[in-house]
């Protein structure tokens, strides 16, 4: 099993989430191979403030645009707001379940209508994939070539 550690997001992907959230993502802190998520279930990444702990790799993660926002958005637009809480949390969930407990609900929202946004901003044609490329550190379009001139 690989050790937990951190991961910074690619300068490139950096700017275009502060973009789209409005707000520095300086002081989110990523950790990949977190034992943390472990405790979660099934769950692929959970957030704190602050913090966003991931089962696997960031460059799988930092490669899932919507993953991405939906993450990022419970850290900066619910953890740091004050809105978002363990207790209200485990409340929601209660109530309406994890699905449907507000929270989820929301950040499922913002991933939804801001992901071709960020594509926009990453300067990738409509439906590309995206896929984080170590050796280069950055993020690099799959899937669509550029017409090839006669």
């Amino acid at each position: 099993m690989n050790r937990p550690r951190e991961v910074a997001p690619p300068p490139l992907l950096a700017a275009a989430l502060e973009a789209l959230l409005g707000e520095s993502i300086a002081k989110v802190r990523v950790i990949e191979h977190s034992w943390y998520v472990r405790l979660h279930g099934r769950a692929v990444a959970t957030t704190r403030r602050r913090r966003i702990y991931l089962r696997g790799s960031a460059a799988v993660f930092f490669a899932s645009p919507w993953l991405m926002l939906h993450e990022y958005w419970h850290v900066t637009g619910q953890w740091e707001r004050g809105t978002l809480t363990v207790p209200r949390y485990l409340l929601e969930c209660l109530r309406r379940g994890y699905w449907m407990n507000r929270f989820e609900v929301e950040a499922r929202d913002f991933a939804d209508a801001h992901a071709a946004a960020l594509a926009r901003l990453l300067a990738l044609p409509p439906g590309a994939a995206l896929q984080y490329a170590p050796r280069s550190r950055g993020l690099k379009a799959l899937g669509r070539r550029p017409p090839q001139s006669p």
